[in-house]
């Protein structure tokens, strides 16, 4: 593991050496970047730690014999260039990407889904832990995204991946995740309309990869994808719609059914004129107990879903946000 100091002149990391040599594969280091290994206490240039000299001399060879290698871009720049730049997504592109992506990388892009997907399941179905899944879910996720960019820009990846952000931008990834569910679910409250928080929905769609993949802070993870996103709002909630549909359609399905099997019983309860929580309490429990696989139908569809659906999200996020150079840190 190393600590490097980016181009803003901050300390960042610890990331491992793999990810180092990614870096300056793309430019955001090179030999001059001031490196320090775990354990030791001397900051050293890239160019004299011998485990980078071959991805140094590739970075070397792409610029050309009488070129050096390029200063690491700062991140209020790289921001900037994002902004400036005309965005596009394209709907039909990103399926067809993401189906390829699958096919060839299924085990890999699977396994990784599930163990996330399973994590997520056991963490609602506790009593009371459940209620902090929104807290987690960014750093579960943020690690998950980083598996499919990895595969999806040709790097090496393994499930194992799924934990980056556990080591990572943790608590950048926490907020961002948090924050972004409690602003999107007040503006889903009826007094709101729903629409401030469908729009929300989608224009924070990318919060938490920008922050895995890009080292953003939350805050500004959150204004970047929603001023990107906002110039196609229309394509990426299209986009959202179509890959998410399965699970959309089957959660619908579930909640219909249980609303019309407690109609009788929740009407009964508003109509003896004062709340009896504890009455409400011990139905929804009962309901919860008797369509416990109903219930469980929509998860198991997002699971089979997921790989596919990631994968198209991922490839618009490329488009919008990758494919330049990318910030140091």
């Amino acid at each position: 593991m190393y600590k490097i100091i980016g181009g803003d002149r901050k300390e960042y990391g610890p990331v491992t050496a793999d990810e180092l040599r990614a870096w300056v594969a793309e430019g955001r280091l090179n030999g001059q970047s001031l490196a320090q290994a775990e354990g030791e206490q001397e900051w050293k240039p890239l160019a004299s730690m011998a485990e980078f000299a071959a991805a140094l001399s590739a970075q070397a060879g792409h610029a050309g014999p009488a070129a050096t290698a390029a200063a690491p871009i700062h991140i209020e720049v790289w921001t900037a260039e994002v902004l400036t730049r005309r965005p596009e997504v394209r709907v039909g592109q990103c399926l067809a990407q993401s189906w390829s992506l699958l096919t060839a990388n299924f085990g890999l892009l699977f396994g990784a889904t599930f163990l996330v997907w399973m994590i997520s399941l056991i963490i609602q179905l506790i009593p009371v832990v459940g209620m902090f899944y929104p807290v987690i879910w960014g750093v579960l996720y943020g690690g998950l995204y980083l598996v499919f960019l990895n595969r999806i820009r040709g790097r090496p990846a393994s499930v194992g991946d799924v934990f980056a952000g556990f080591s990572a931008s943790f608590a950048q990834l926490l907020l961002a995740g948090f924050v972004s569910v409690v602003l999107t679910v007040i503006g889903l409250l009826p007094c709101c309309l729903i629409v401030p928080g469908l729009f929300l929905f989608v224009a924070w769609i990318f919060s938490v990869p920008l922050v895995a993949d890009k080292r953003l802070e939350f805050w500004s993870a959150m204004e970047l994808s929603r001023k990107v996103v906002t110039r196609v709002w229309f394509e990426m909630f299209g986009l959202i719609l179509l890959v998410f549909l399965p699970v959309i359609l089957a959660f619908l399905v579930v909640e219909i059914k249980i609303i019309l099997a407690t109609s009788s019983a929740m009407r009964e309860i508003l109509a003896s004129g004062r709340p009896d929580f504890a009455r409400l309490l011990t139905l929804m429990m009962q309901v919860t107990r008797e369509n416990f696989l109903l219930i469980l139908l929509p998860k198991v569809i997002l699971l089979l879903n997921l790989p596919f659906a990631l994968g198209a999200l991922m490839y618009a996020y490329e488009n919008l946000f990758g494919t330049r150079s990318a910030p140091a840190r």
